[in-house]
């Protein structure tokens, strides 16, 4: 897969048809499965779980890239908020849908 610009959006009905064209629906396990081999290719998604409705659109991101990088940096403040010991305090009550898609 090729990312513009180090960022492309997909829809999940594309990514199942060519993850897994024989299977009926996506599952959880399913995208887990896709996000690790995502990861192989140094690619991230936004929103980190990758969503099981097929209607669902997610971004892909180039690790490598200024905006992968922001994507993981943006994801460690989260997951740092997550267990307690926020790095920025009082991030999330400013951008309040960022803390569902990076954890």
């Amino acid at each position: 897969m090729e990312v513009d610009h180090g960022v492309k959006r997909l829809s999940m009905r594309f990514i199942k048809r060519y993850a897994a064209p024989e299977r009926a629906r996506l599952s959880v396990e399913l995208c887990e499965r896709i996000s690790a081999a995502l990861e192989e290719l140094d690619l991230i998604t936004v929103p980190r779980r990758l969503p099981t409705s097929e209607n669902e659109y997610v971004f892909v991101v180039h690790k490598q890239s200024p905006i992968g990088e922001a994507v993981l940096i943006a994801s460690a403040v989260a997951m740092m908020e997550r267990l307690g010991t926020p790095a920025i305090p009082n991030i999330f009550d400013h951008f309040p849908q960022a803390r569902h898609q990076l954890t």
